[in-house]
């Protein structure tokens, strides 16, 4: 059976699995998860009884959550040491993309964590103002320090991409929700991010958040229905 990711939309972090597989050139699939009502049902908690995304049905059968999990699954594949985009666990190149990705998952995922609360919730005028210029803060100090790691490498970790770099260009987006960066201050930045944009793995996974016609590069099987995914699973 071939691997099944559980993306969610609008804008998840699931983005960046999205572009890891297509870059892999594994085969998979992919279960759209609409965001939050889709999480809420019993269906998914048997996915991840957590409620988030993203979520992978293995090629095994076992399900597996959170991005940096899933990654490091898809990166373990043979395709994606193939691919140049993982590297085998104990060798320093891992070390350093286990480094990275975690950077990505913590703090620069993190730092947008207080302005998607008061995107989604109701609050007060004191409670926004402090809010967002605590979110502005974390975001800008998190924009700086990858701004500093990046330097004048091609990609995040040198001269190939990797699953960092597939990770990154999900979770930079959000910007367009949040204006409290201006990432052409980040002048490193934003020639990775315009470079990832031009990727056609990335512009695939646009495609299919956005429910337009889709061109795959890499070995994508289509799409299944949460309650298809599931009984793939126990038919496995």
């Amino acid at each position: 059976m071939s691997p099944i990711l559980y993306y969610g939309v609008p804008s998840g972090c699931s983005f960046g699995s999205i572009v890891a597989l297509e870059w892999s050139g594994q085969p998979y699939r992919l279960a759209r998860v609409n965001m939050p009502e889709d999480m809420q049902t019993e269906l998914f908690a048997a996915i991840n009884p957590v409620r988030e995304t993203p979520a992978l049905t293995t090629a095994r059968g076992d399900f597996l959550a959170e991005s940096l999990a899933i990654l490091n699954h898809i990166g373990a594949l043979p395709g994606a040491l193939d691919a140049g985009i993982s590297f085998k666990q104990g060798t320093p190149e891992f070390d350093e993309l286990n480094r990275m990705l975690a950077f990505l998952n913590t703090t620069f995922f993190g730092s947008f964590s207080s302005l998607w609360w008061l995107l989604e919730h109701e609050s007060d005028d004191e409670t926004k103002r402090v809010l967002t210029e605590y979110g502005r803060m974390r975001v800008v100090r998190a924009h700086q320090e990858l701004e500093r790691m990046l330097g004048d490498k091609r990609w995040l970790l040198g001269e190939q991409r990797t699953l960092a770099d597939a990770y990154f260009i999900g979770i930079a987006r959000w910007t367009k929700y949040h204006s409290v960066v201006d990432r052409r201050d980040y002048p490193n930045l934003q020639r990775l991010f315009d470079q990832l944009e031009a990727d056609p793995a990335v512009a695939f996974a646009h495609a299919i958040e956005q429910q337009r016609p889709a061109v795959s590069t890499g070995r994508f099987e289509g799409e299944v229905g949460i309650a298809e995914s599931v009984a793939f699973r126990r038919a496995a």
